[in-house]
C-alpha cells in the first residue's frame, strides 16, 4: 500500500532575519503515514512541526531531501485537491461569515453552489457554530475562529485532513468536539495528520506518532510499542496514624519522592529500589499499606526524556549526532543552505 504521506530525509535550513546566520530547521527527517490512520506529530517549539507542515503543504520547499502526498512530489496540485489543511495561526477576512468564508473555499475547490451550501450547513452544525453564523469573524473569539478553520479545512471532503494545533484556543468541551470530529474522519477512511502540544488527546485518539526534537525525529511508531515496556518505578501509599515519626522520616529519605496528605504517606519509589524491603520497613513502623502501583512509562514521559535530549536510541528514526550552535528551530550554521 502506498503511504499517504511519504517524507524522505528532510532538511531545511534558512537565513535568520538581520543575521549572516542560518538556521538548520530539519535535519534528515523521515516518516510515513498510512491510510486511514491518525498521526500525531509532537515536539517542543521550535522542532520543526511547522516547518515540516509547510513543505508537506507545498508553501516553501525543503533545502534536501523529498516528500510525497498520495504519491506525488510536494508540491502538487493533484494531492492538493484531496487534502484539507488549517494552518497553526489562521487569518480570515474580519468582515466574513463563517458561511461566507465556506462559500469561499468551496469556490477554490471548484464545487458547484448547491453543493457549496449544503456541505456549509452540515459543517457549521458540525463545528458548533450555527449560533454565530451571520456574525462576522472578527467578532470572533480565538476558540470560535479555531472551529471555522477547522469546517473550511473539511470543505472539499478531503481523503488526508493536517491540522498543525487544532486544538488550540479550545476549552476542554471545544476539544472534545474537534477529538469526536477527526475520530469520525478516521471511521469514514480519511487520513488525518496533526501537530499538538496536548499529549492527553494525542494518546487519546492517535494510532501512530513521530517525536521531533531540534528538527530530528526521534521516534516514530505505536504509542504501545513506544512507551510500554519501561518501569519507572513505583508508587506506594501508606496509612501512617499509628506508625513512628523517626522510622517514617527515615524511609521517606531513601525515596525519590514523599509526600504526606492528613495520615495517609505517598511514596515514590526509583526503577531499582526493593519493594519488598520498603514494604518490610514501613511495617513494621506501624504503618499500614493502600496500594502498590508500579510506574510505566507515559507519552509524557518519553516526550519530556526527548525534549531534554535524555534517553536511550531513536526508535523509528535516524536522528544525525548535532553539530554546531543549538538554535531556536534547530542547529544554527553559517554560509548558505
Amino acid at each position: 500500500m502506498t503511504a499517504v504521506i511519504d517524507v524522505r530525509d528532510l532538511a531545511k535550513a534558512y537565513r535568520a532575519p538581520f543575521s549572516r546566520r542560518q538556521v538548520r530547521a530539519l535535519r534528515s527527517v523521515s516518516f510515513g503515514v498510512e491510510q486511514g490512520e491518525i498521526f500525531g506529530f509532537l515536539g517542543p517549539n521550535g522542532a520543526g512541526k511547522t516547518t515540516t507542515i509547510r513543505i508537506l503543504m507545498g508553501l516553501i520547499a525543503p533545502s534536501a531531501g523529498g516528500a510525497k502526498v498520495f504519491g506525488h512530489p510536494v508540491p502538487s496540485r493533484r494531492a492538493r485537491a484531496r487534502l484539507g489543511f488549517l494552518p497553526e495561526a489562521p487569518y480570515f477576512y474580519d468582515y466574513l461569515t463563517v458561511g461566507e468564508l465556506l462559500d469561499l473555499a468551496g469556490r477554490i475547490f471548484g464545487m458547484k453552489r448547491a453543493e457549496r451550501r449544503a456541505r456549509a450547513d452540515e459543517l457549521i452544525e458540525t463545528v458548533g457554530l450555527e449560533h454565530a453564523r451571520r456574525t462576522p469573524m472578527k467578532k470572533y473569539s480565538k476558540g470560535m475562529l479555531q472551529r471555522a478553520g477547522i469546517a473550511q479545512a473539511l470543505i472539499n471532503d478531503p481523503d488526508l485532513v493536517v491540522f498543525d494545533e487544532p486544538m488550540s484556543g479550545l476549552d476542554p468541551v471545544g476539544r472534545k468536539e474537534v477529538r469526536d470530529i477527526i475520530l469520525s474522519l478516521r471511521d469514514r477512511g480519511k487520513t488525518v495528520f496533526f501537530s499538538s502540544h496536548i499529549l492527553a488527546d494525542v494518546e487519546s485518539i492517535c494510532d501512530r506518532v513521530a517525536i521531533v526534537v531540534s528538527g530530528e525525529v526521534h521516534d516514530v511508531g505505536r504509542l504501545s510499542e513506544l512507551v510500554t515496556g519501561t518501569r519507572l518505578g513505583t508508587d506506594v501509599a501508606l496509612y501512617a496514624e499509628r506508625a513512628n515519626d523517626e522510622d517514617l522520616a527515615a524511609l521517606e529519605a531513601r525515596c525519590e519522592r514523599a509526600r504526606r496528605r492528613g495520615d495517609e504517606l505517598w511514596l515514590t519509589l526509583s526503577a531499582d529500589a526493593d519493594v519488598d524491603a520498603v514494604l518490610a520497613e514501613a511495617r513494621a513502623a506501624g504503618a499500614r499499606v493502600i496500594s502498590v502501583s508500579p510506574r510505566q512509562q507515559t507519552l509524557e514521559d518519553l516526550f519530556l526524556r526527548r525534549a531534554r535530549g535524555e534517553g536511550g536510541p531513536a526508535r523509528g528514526g535516524a536522528p544525525a549526532e548535532p553539530d554546531g550552535e543549538a538554535g531556536e528551530g534547530g542547529e544554527q550554521l553559517h554560509g548558505e543552505a
